[in-house]
């Protein structure tokens, strides 16, 4: 696994790039998109860099 990512901090276990042990992301960057037209709040934006941990 890459080094923990401190400056980008992540909570979702199930991708293939959290830190396991450490709620961080191990990417040197992510990539943040919509799903909505319009986003006008958090719950309406996405990781794009999300890819499932097998």
């Amino acid at each position: 696994m890459s080094n923990v990512n401190q400056s980008i901090k992540c909570t979702v276990q199930q991708c293939r790039h959290h830190a396991n042990s450490q709620n961080y992301c191990t990417l040197s960057g992510i990539t943040v998109g919509t799903h909505e037209a319009n986003p006008t709040e958090k719950k309406c934006t996405d990781c794009e860099s999300f890819e499932r941990k097998m």
